[in-house]
């Protein structure tokens, strides 16, 4: 094996890797909305990815003009870094297919993702699936179009191991509001904001749920949002807990503000992106063969995991050791 061989190369032979993408996803409904948020994501350089809405963005009896739009958008040259996915609407509304009828076709090799709302069951995101790839086979579309399903009600809790081991899976999201309304009364409004929705017991379960049940099935595992919009150290406080307590590894914004926060919360520490540059260089002169760093044994199974830590660092802009740079990226 050659000493340059790369990381992805050498640590992921005959597995599929787990998926390396945005710490934040940041959602925009309507046109003027999607462009300002297109225009920062490019003075940011793609840090950040971004979820044009068709379920709460479109105006009644304007579901088509508005998946149309999406589309528009989508071919545009202000999309540079393809970096938009598109939430549909959901399994009980007769839009849904409309929206994928026309999202695929148009912008099927464009567009980062699907994101699939409110399920209640398994079978029922089993099914949109089905059909998405089936618009896709017909289009002559051949990329995996990774798929985002949000968890949101009883039937989809109660479902999410399943959810999480379909087909085209990349990211299951927790759905804070919706899921607080179906307990009727049961939770206070109180917890739609902190501490409560950190602290409720029912809402604490449901969350690490959904993080256990992602990362066993490679999948990320991405928080709600915080609805308090102009603090942005209380967005940044709420991702750093939903990081460090709770394993969750992608977090919403609804919010211009809220992006950078929460991809200060969710970064790696500085000083591990730095021992990750330096392992991962002696790792490769090593032609990936075990070595030792500050007195500690590593081999590849370690290396996969430094590997992350500095991906995670360059989509959210923490500086990389310019050798390691050099050679990685």
């Amino acid at each position: 094996m050659s000493k340059l061989t790369h990381p992805k190369d050498a640590l992921f032979e005959g597995e599929k890797p787990f998926p390396i993408i945005p710490a934040c996803e940041h959602f925009a409904g309507s046109d003027k909305l999607i462009t300002k948020a297109l225009e920062l994501q490019n003075k940011l350089g793609g840090l950040f990815d971004i979820t044009m809405d068709c379920e709460d963005g479109a105006q009644t009896g304007k579901e088509k003009e508005h998946a149309e739009m999406i589309v528009r958008i989508q071919n545009s040259e202000l999309n540079k870094h393809n970096m938009s996915g598109v939430r549909i609407h959901d399994y009980t509304n007769s839009y849904w297919k409309q929206d994928v009828d026309i999202i695929v076709p148009g912008a099927g090799n464009k567009i980062a993702y699907i994101t699939i709302p409110k399920p209640t069951k398994a079978s029922q995101v089993e099914e949109m699936i089905t059909y998405i790839q089936g618009a896709a086979k017909k289009a002559g579309i051949t990329r995996e179009i990774p798929i985002h399903v949000l968890i949101e009600t009883h039937g989809a809790l109660a479902d999410v191991e399943k959810i999480a081991a379909l087909p085209w899976m990349q990211v299951i999201d927790f759905g804070l509001m919706d899921f607080i309304s179906g307990h009727h009364g049961a939770i206070p409004a109180s917890c739609m904001k902190s501490p409560g929705q950190f602290d409720h017991e029912l809402l604490r379960r449901a969350k690490a749920t959904c993080v256990a049940a992602a990362l066993a099935n490679g999948v990320i595992p991405a928080h709600n949002v915080t609805l308090d919009l102009k603090n942005q150290y209380q967005t940044y406080k709420d991702a750093k807990r939903a990081h460090d307590e709770f394993g969750f590894l992608r977090m919403w914004s609804i919010y211009p503000t809220q992006i950078q926060a929460i991809l200060d919360a969710m970064a790696p520490d500085y000083s591990e992106v730095q021992t990750s540059a330096a392992i991962l260089v002696k790792a490769q002169d090593a032609e990936w063969g075990p070595i030792q760093h500050d007195g500690d044994l590593h081999d590849r199974a370690t290396y996969r995991y430094f590997w992350e830590v500095l991906q995670k660092a360059k989509l959210t802009g923490i500086a990389i050791p310019e050798e390691a740079a050099k050679r990685f990226f």
